[in-house]
């Protein structure tokens, strides 16, 4: 019998990409071979996204050319837009099995005993208020030199413009001591870097008994001692206090790197988004941030032409920004989403003005990380060697503790090894350095 193949396209989030190495452990351990994206797979997963409207279409356009270049495979959508949106993906002819998030866990082992529980192809499954935090082990992220941990899922803010919530559930959150074992097992296996990720991360532990919250989870991994350095995905400006920066100043095993959703530099637009911090508060924060520790990398997410986002409202956004030390940005266009509230508000902003405020706000991020990235030179960083940058010229590409994107000259291959750069220069996005 011929050995089944099977590949998985993934869109979206950090916690989208840990799901889908969970995926593809339990397929290869059950003997399945996992095949590149340009091959045709007996079964394709396609874990889908639904973040912006964009998305959504990326994730129905990856579908349908799965199924347009392999009629005869199966076709598996996965995640956000299964979870939410499954009558929208029923529409697709060709899919063969359609599993939100709920189903996720459970999908390997229904397609190795080759059953899919329901007729029709839709798993179904919605969330409750007790819904329990699914633990999916992964002890290898095949060519990366950086291991993710996703350690909570599910997101309650609501905010005005976002699908998370529907699409995540409740606050949910794996217990320290498994976040500690699996840490241990990423070390045990030659990592050198965990990226702590979840759905809403500064939320952590909020559904589990006692005084369990993110900053306690850090200190118990610094009890732990492991030979690791802890990267942190995003957190929310309210989740950031003191004691966390202070952290984060003073345990060289955490790396340097917040990335802190904005959204907005405008008060009234940030209450229009159900965002519960004022600009003042904001500025506040990074400037403490920059303060103690200057040479961190501070990443920021903006949204572009919210409804009711008129010149001075963008323009508080665009000073907000230009005006505070602030590493790189990820800018975001609005555009309406069925089921949030922010697409029936009224000021909705012409498109091609929001393509406008997007592109200034695109080269703002520019400006911002090559002053970041200047800002490094002639100082040491601890790099994660991550191999080959060109062989042919003898470069070995990095990324430091403070998210500096690096490259340097070795004449052997160097992968998965922490060293120290001294920064040298900036070209095209990039530093250079020597090895110390």
């Amino acid at each position: 019998m011929a050995q089944r193949t099977f590949k998985i396209i993934t869109l979206g989030c950090k916690v989208n990409q840990y799901e889908s190495a969970y995926l593809q452990e339990r397929f290869k351990g059950a003997g399945w071979r996992h095949v590149p994206r340009d091959q045709k797979a007996d079964v394709t997963f396609v874990n889908t996204c639904i973040v912006t409207q964009r998305a959504s279409y990326q994730s129905r356009q990856a579908l349908r050319k799965i199924i347009r270049e392999n009629p005869s495979g199966m076709t598996v959508a996965i995640g956000c837009y299964a979870q939410v949106f499954p009558e929208e993906l029923l529409k697709i002819e060709g899919i063969n099995i359609i599993a939100g998030n709920t189903a996720k866990g459970r999908l390997p082992d229904l397609l190795l005993k080759g059953e899919t529980g329901c007729n029709s192809g839709m798993l179904p499954g919605g969330f409750n208020n007790r819904e329990p935090f699914e633990y999916l082990p992964v002890k290898d992220f095949s060519d990366r030199t950086r291991a993710f941990l996703k350690i909570q899922d599910g997101c309650e803010s609501f905010c005005s413009y976002c699908i998370v919530p529907f699409a995540r559930g409740p606050f949910r959150s794996l217990e320290p001591a498994q976040v500690i074992r699996s840490l241990n097992s990423f070390s045990e296996n030659g990592y050198k870097e965990v990226v702590l990720t979840g759905i809403h991360l500064g939320r952590y532990g909020a559904d589990l008994e006692g005084a369990v919250d993110l900053k306690g989870l850090l200190r118990d991994i610094g009890w732990a001692g492991l030979p690791l350095r802890i990267r942190l995905s995003s957190l929310e400006p309210k989740e950031i206090d003191q004691d966390l920066v202070e952290m984060m100043a003073s345990e060289e095993w955490i790396c340097r790197h917040l990335h802190i959703p904005m959204q907005s530099g405008d008060e009234g637009i940030l209450k229009r988004m159900n965002r519960h911090y004022s600009p003042n508060e904001f500025e506040r924060l990074i400037n403490h941030i920059y303060m103690k520790i200057p040479l961190a990398a501070i990443g920021v997410d903006v949204m572009a032409g919210f409804p009711g986002e008129g010149e001075i409202a963008y323009h508080n956004s665009y000073s907000l920004i230009n005006n505070l030390p602030v590493s790189y940005l990820h800018v975001f266009p609005f555009s309406p989403r069925d089921g949030t509230l922010a697409a029936k508000l009224p000021g909705q902003v012409d498109q091609v003005v929001i393509k406008e405020r997007a592109s200034a706000l695109r080269d703002l991020g520019h400006k911002k990380r090559s002053t970041f990235y200047r800002s490094c030179l002639g100082k040491e960083f601890s790099v994660l060697a991550e191999g080959w940058h060109s062989e042919e010229e003898g470069l070995i590409k990095g990324l430091s503790d403070n998210y500096l994107s690096v490259v340097f000259p070795s004449p052997v291959l160097i992968r998965n090894r922490i060293l120290r750069i001294h920064m040298e220069d900036v070209a095209k996005g990039i530093a250079t350095g020597r090895s110390v």
